[in-house]
């Protein structure tokens, strides 16, 4: 991977893009820096360890510890990522929508339009949401009366365009850099946090060597399970099955056309981290109706206590959902039967499948099959880490979600690099 970046760094065009992604990064970096006025970091930071697993302890992995801090960029690319899911799952829904998705680059322009316009009072209603969270928790330093419903505006405002700005910046990143620049933004914002685990893997040396001798096992056991880890996801993103096609001959004009061998591929690992972020989504809103609202009964307490971060029945939905949400989204990005008929179209066949319906029958039977390998897969990354860093009592833990987000977008940069290059000439992983 360094030495595509070496090559890469080398084309002056790619250079440019490469110079262009990084300033913006920067900035947003600077961003996370500029607090929001009226608001006291020290009382958020204790309110999201008090209660881990909720909306504001998800919310403060998304945006890189901004929300902690209580900077510009807050909230983070989670109103555009929201936005961007409904939208993607209205598309199905919705007639209107499903056609604007079919009428070429015209349509998903005005998608993306109405993506951004959906952000928008995503946003708002989230930079409103957690303006009452911090005014109840006693966040918030000011006075009642007037001075207290400016900085009520202040803040919310402040939020909205600070989530506004990062989306912009993401889409100039799209238009003019390398890469996705939502991904890019959250791919920086995770490992902008990784110096805490680096402080806590070096306390952990230190007490190993004052005599601690448990941390003596700890310490490279921790190696070697951050590194399966992420030698697992390296695998998970790549890994696919290629099912073989040939084409037919056709004879066209005087030429011969066709008579190809090739494949389908199809990956292990077809939606991505996204199963993963909604069921993390879903199992912090109890936590997050928590903290939203003061609650007295004893019995919804102990009901809200069963979804402890910590507890059997989240790491139980938190499966149950991460299975069911890949197989929903995974059935909305494949169409056995589209496929099937696009291959019929180009005389391309399966061999031992007739085209039609033993074609569609036997692409569902695949798609099903890596469907719940992928799920398995995500489920190993996501859920190991917690179970391991809540059984050594480390302070560390590797969150899985951070680890696919981490590692699918620098396999994704690096393909973009070299798909670039090869495109110029040059060999990069081809070497």
């Amino acid at each position: 991977m360094l030495q595509t970046f070496k090559n890469a760094w080398k084309i002056d065009d790619l250079r440019k893009k490469i110079i262009y992604t990084m300033i913006v990064l920067v900035i947003y970096r600077l961003g996370c820096a500029i607090a929001v006025p009226f608001i006291q970091p020290s009382a958020i930071k204790a309110m999201i360890a008090a209660d881990s697993g909720n909306m504001l302890g998800y919310l403060n992995l998304i945006s890189g510890g901004a929300f902690a801090n209580a900077t510009l960029f807050a909230l983070g690319v989670i109103p555009y990522i929201n936005s961007s899911i409904i939208i993607t799952l209205l598309t199905v829904a919705i007639p209107y929508l499903e056609n604007l998705s079919k009428e070429g680059e015209e349509g998903r322009k005005k998608i993306a339009k109405i993506t951004r316009y959906v952000a928008v009072v995503i946003a708002a209603v989230l930079a409103i949401g957690y303006y009452f969270v911090l005014k109840n928790n006693h966040a918030l330093l000011y006075t009642e009366g007037l001075s207290g419903f400016f900085a009520a505006v202040v803040i919310i405002v402040t939020f909205v365009a600070g989530s506004m700005l990062l989306m912009w910046m993401g889409e100039q990143i799209d238009k003019k850099g390398i890469g996705n620049g939502t991904s890019l933004i959250i791919f920086t914002g995770i490992i902008s946090r990784l110096s805490n685990a680096v402080s806590a893997f070096v306390y952990m040396i230190q007490e190993a060597m004052a005599g601690k001798t448990i941390n003596f096992v700890l310490v490279p056991l921790f190696l070697i399970f951050t590194v399966g880890v992420i030698a697992f996801a390296v695998v998970l993103n790549n890994a696919e099955r290629r099912i073989p096609i040939q084409y037919a001959k056709r004879v066209v004009g005087r030429k011969m056309m066709g008579g190809q061998n090739t494949h389908l591929p199809i990956k292990v690992n077809m939606s991505g981290v996204m199963p993963v972020i909604f069921a993390s989504s879903i199992m912090s809103l109890p936590g997050t109706i928590r903290s939203f609202f003061t609650i007295e009964s004893e019995f919804a307490n102990k009901l809200l206590d069963v979804f402890n971060y910590n507890g059997f029945v989240y790491a139980l939905g938190y499966v149950i959902l991460i299975v069911a949400f890949n197989y929903f989204y995974v059935s909305m990005q494949y169409n056995p039967i589209e496929i099937a008929n696009n291959l019929r179209k180009n005389n391309g066949v399966i061999p031992g499948f007739r085209p039609g319906k033993q074609t569609q029958d036997f692409i569902a039977r695949v798609i099903s099959k890596l469907t719940f390998i992928g799920a398995l897969f995500l489920v190993v990354v996501a859920v190991l880490p917690i179970i391991t860093g809540n059984l050594t009592n480390t302070g560390i833990q590797l969150g899985g979600t951070s680890i696919l987000i981490v590692v699918g977008v620098a396999l994704e940069v690096a393909q973009q690099l070299e798909s670039q290059m090869v495109m110029r000439h040059h060999k990069g992983f081809l070497e």
